[in-house]
């Protein structure tokens, strides 16, 4: 377990068992032949002369030197995090030194960690958007999934990471830390919601999950029952969960920050607790990953905890369509026809393309309150794998003004996305035969954008929307991102969601 906290203090007024400083790389003046690195904190730079000379400490990003034992200035222990040049210093940079500094202090097997973090910038409002940084860093990376496990469950020891700054009481620095603690809380609670294996995480679990950790920030959640669902002839969320014996469950939650006639924006997630695939089942290998399914409702459900504890001044509100997807007796076989809400038919040629059926009463549904925005998350496709890998995250729409917003939201919290093209070619290709859809394409490739053209029609005409296929990156990132688990889920676009919510 981790604890962080932040002391408006001069790093030479304590002492404790591990000193956290940083190193940059330096420039090449006119009068050097090689750039050496340079030391954040002036005194261990001294102490450290010979070290830097000989190269040891290179100050490239990521790199963790530890010198145990030191016994220098009051501290057991000194760690140094590189930080890079300054010319390409930013937010995930500072985000990812976090991390790789998390995993050397467990090598270290440090408690009480003291971190200088005054030479990180010069400025104040860089200060305060690196700080954020630092501990989305810290809480994304202290996650780890093992209360299933036996040996998880005797106490360990609480680590202390103590971060220390001359300006710890400015306004504009404690925000930021705040604002970096909520965001990694909020993200690592969507984590656990993927996580949990499909047995502990059903619709009704989940539902019951929001319910509990909307308690106290001002959420109001609504849930509806298969009953209600049915009443509201929500098709294409029932037709999925007919092969399973645990009932859908629609997740409303709505955030009320500003002037109550102002217009909200609208998330949609997709909550498939679980995917075989239904009829036209998966093949046996990785189907456990398929848990995994929920990424995009779970995700939207972060984001909405986050938007609420931070107060934004924005009203907001968010669908999240759960279900199952299995081959029981009633499930719904390849070649039937469902109608969604908006009243649409469409003909289900494969039954894992289960996603955009239930996100199409959910886009109905948003639609029809008239949102200033509608912004969906979704582990829809393998297609957009094949495209962009676990590096971005394709979203698509066809509103400029939103498209402007969502890199500018994307750049700021340095979660990589790709605008990925949708053209009237891709409807096309959705019509069906026998209903007014069909949700597989006619064509052949470009299967995300496909998708996406069978979920714009059942978005209202004249909202902007923009559809994120996460199925790349919502989880098994470790080996592009070192804040996140191996295997495990990343809470992809909580941060990005937030920050676009900022913008209204």
């Amino acid at each position: 377990m981790m604890q962080i906290h932040l002391h408006a203090k001069d790093i030479s007024t304590v002492k404790g068992q591990t000193l956290v400083v940083f190193s940059k790389l330096s420039a090449v003046t006119a009068k050097q032949t090689e750039s050496l690195a340079k030391i954040t904190h002036a005194e261990t730079a001294k102490a450290l002369s010979e070290t830097i000379s000989d190269k040891i400490i290179s100050g490239a990003a990521s790199e963790v030197i530890s010198f145990r034992e030191a016994r220098f200035l009051g501290f057991r222990n000194v760690i140094c995090v590189g930080l890079g040049a300054d010319n390409k210093l930013n937010g995930e940079v500072v985000r990812q030194a976090a991390a790789a500094l998390c995993k050397e202090i467990k090598a270290v097997k440090s408690t009480e960690i003291y971190v200088h973090f005054d030479g990180v910038a010069t400025g104040k409002n860089d200060l305060a958007a690196y700080l954020q940084a630092f501990v989305e860093g810290l809480q994304l990376t202290a996650y780890s999934f093992n209360e299933l496990k036996t040996a998880a469950k005797k106490e360990k020891e609480v680590i202390q990471i103590n971060i220390l700054s001359k300006l710890g009481k400015d306004k504009a620095i404690v925000q930021a830390f705040h604002e970096g603690t909520i965001l990694g809380t909020c993200a690592n609670f969507s984590k656990r919601l993927g996580d949990m294996p499909g047995n502990l995480m059903t619709p009704t679990i989940l539902a019951n999950e929001t319910v509990k950790a909307a308690k106290g920030t001002g959420l109001k959640v609504t849930v509806w029952d298969k009953k209600r669902i049915e009443k509201e002839r929500m098709g294409g969320l029932l037709g999925v969960a007919r092969g399973s014996a645990e009932e859908p469950r629609f997740i409303i939650m709505e955030y009320t920050g500003a002037a109550k006639t102002k217009k909200p924006i609208a998330f949609v997630g997709k909550g498939l607790t679980f995917d075989t695939g239904g009829i036209s089942i998966k093949p046996s290998a990785k189907m456990e990953d398929m848990k995994y399914d929920m990424c995009g409702g779970a995700n939207v459900i972060g984001a909405m905890l986050a938007i609420a504890q931070l107060k934004l001044k924005v009203n907001v509100v968010a669908y999240v369509a759960s279900t199952e997807n299995m081959p029981g007796s009633k499930a719904t076989k390849p070649g039937d026809v469902h109608i969604a809400r908006n009243g649409k038919s469409f003909e289900v040629n494969n039954t894992d393309a289960e996603g955009r059926l239930i996100l199409a009463d959910a886009l109905s549904y948003a639609s029809e309150q008239k949102p200033e925005i509608i912004i969906d998350a979704a582990t829809l496709t393998g297609a957009i794998i094949m495209a962009l890998g676990n590096i971005h995250t394709g979203y698509f729409t066809r509103n400029a003004a939103l498209k402007t917003k969502i890199e500018k939201a994307a750049g700021t919290t340095g979660e990589l996305v790709w605008n990925m093209p949708l053209v009237d070619a891709h409807v096309k290709d959705m019509k069906g035969t026998y209903a007014d859809l069909s949700n597989t394409s006619s064509g052949q490739g470009a299967g995300s954008a496909t998708a996406t053209a069978f979920l714009e029609q059942f978005v209202a005409e004249g909202i902007p929307w923009a559809h994120f296929d996460i199925a790349g990156t919502a989880w098994a990132c470790g080996n592009r991102l070192n804040y996140c688990s191996a295997k495990g889920a990343t809470g992809s676009m909580v941060r990005t969601f937030v920050e676009l919510a900022k913008q209204y």
